[in-house]
């Protein structure tokens, strides 16, 4: 990933763009708790959740945050801490309970209540359609390995656009399709939990073809903007060997290229043969053309780096992770590498072109207290948030066109499965008395969010 040179236009002062967004992420299933609450259909979550050993402690969404219940507190949280922009996802079960065909009302009415909030708060929704939780219903129809998947996401597109398209105007399809089908389908420790090679690769592009066909549902029926939301890592060689280089370009291919080459040039990286061999590829040339549908921007996930070496037990990439010792290290035991974020951002610029986009996710995991008194200070927190923050600056300086910042997260939460052991929220949660109370972190943040990057010198 390298640099590229300047073309923003910052605002005054602050480094920052007019109009660029502050604010704050969540997802359905790690917040929303209520998964069957009026006539919504179970999820694949739901499911995964009740299989002992799945999720650490046996935790479960069943509560979470308890965020479908008490929207209008986390609301008042949000406008109290001064944030511009909410990313949240839609549980496509609570509008379509078998995952296409019978729209349920009350579900949707959710979404159309929280979106109304919002606005009226003067906080800009930001909505992913898919974070995660497919429908229960058609994971019994093969799920992300059925052919039938992109049609059945187009049709769920349509009826949240039809709904809500007049006031949203931010949308996203799917959210790290890289995590859907590595933690779900090849390694198993993700819902659905299959481990097969042939799965991942034909659920990777199942999840292309959804988000190609969700783009043009969307834009028949609505004129707002969409894009894609990514996880991205730069990878750099821990040696200049011909094997670890080698390595690198492989782990690259496949976490960082796999989906944003077909879906922004359309076609997939030669390194993905090394991957999924034998037999790739398996998709028609004017299969993959057409999963390049333009989008007007790109959701940028940054958590940290991966510094990768030769190791042929490391299947399927023949490339492992090297731990970077002595560094800074989160609870989920990544690298805090600020750099990383700056690298990712003049990677996707250079590489795909002028393309807008939004940091959708960038968040530190810490071990914390279940219960506070008071508030909770976090400083590691506020120097990750100040150092990510920096990079975002400096890349805006160099000419990405970045126009917002949206933090992971909102709230302590249920960190799929790892349960309820990471917190990366910057509002504490006691989730045995459903307790808010904003850390630290989140007053620094607002102290940001507020002087529009200015507090961040």
């Amino acid at each position: 990933m390298e640099d590229t040179a300047s073309t923003a236009s910052p605002g005054v002062g602050s480094g920052f763009p007019v109009g660029f967004l502050w604010g704050a992420a969540t997802s359905a299933y790690q917040v929303e708790g209520s998964p069957l609450a009026d006539g919504a259909g179970p999820s694949i979550w739901h499911r995964f959740a009740l299989v002992p050993g799945r999720i650490r402690d046996g935790a479960t969404g069943d509560v979470a945050c308890d965020h479908y219940r008490r929207w209008r507190e986390d609301l008042a949280l949000m406008r109290e801490l001064g944030l511009g922009a909410y990313r949240f996802s839609v549980a496509w079960g609570r509008v379509l309970p078998e995952g296409c065909g019978r729209v349920n009302p009350r579900g949707l009415d959710f979404y159309d209540r929280l979106v109304d909030g919002l606005l009226a708060a003067g906080i800009e929704p930001v909505l992913t359609l898919y974070h995660w939780d497919l429908p229960a219903a058609l994971d019994d129809r093969g799920g992300w390995l059925a052919s039938d998947i992109a049609g059945w996401f187009a049709d769920y597109t349509t009826v949240v656009a039809r709904a809500l398209g007049d006031r949203v105007r931010w949308w996203a399809t799917i959210n790290e399709p890289w995590v859907v089908a590595d933690g779900g389908y090849l390694h198993g420790v993700l819902a659905p939990g299959h481990a097969s090679l042939r799965e991942a690769e034909i659920a990777g592009h199942n999840l292309l073809r959804a988000h190609a066909a969700a783009v043009l549902a969307f834009r028949a029926v609505c004129r707002q903007r969409i894009g894609l939301v990514v996880n991205l890592e730069p990878k750099h060689p821990a040696s200049a060997s011909p094997q670890d280089l080698a390595a690198t370009r492989r782990a690259d291919a496949y976490m960082n290229r796999q989906y944003l080459d077909p879906a922004l040039l359309g076609r997939y990286p030669e390194e993905l043969a090394e991957v999924f061999e034998p037999g790739w590829p398996r998709w028609r040339p004017a299969e993959i053309a057409d999963l390049a549908v333009p989008i007007d921007f790109l959701g940028v996930n940054y958590y940290t780096r991966g510094v990768m070496r030769y190791d042929p037990a490391a299947w399927p990439l023949n490339a492992a992770r090297v731990r970077q010792e002595g560094a800074f290290h989160s609870a989920t035991d990544w690298e805090v590498y600020p750099q990383g974020l700056l690298e990712c951002l003049l990677w996707v610029h250079r590489r795909y072109g002028e393309l807008p986009i939004l940091v959708t996710e960038n968040g530190l995991a810490l071990t914390e207290p279940e219960t506070v008194e008071c508030e909770l200070h976090d400083p590691d927190r506020i120097a990750f948030i100040r150092e990510h923050l920096a990079a975002v600056r400096e890349a805006i300086r160099l000419g990405v066109d970045v126009r917002g910042y949206l933090l992971w997260s909102l709230l302590d939460n249920l960190e799929w499965n790892q349960g309820f052991s990471k917190r990366f929220g910057i509002v504490h949660l006691d989730f045995a008395t459903q307790r808010r109370t904003p850390k630290a972190s989140a007053r620094f943040f607002a102290d940001i969010a507020r002087s529009h990057g200015a507090a961040l010198a």
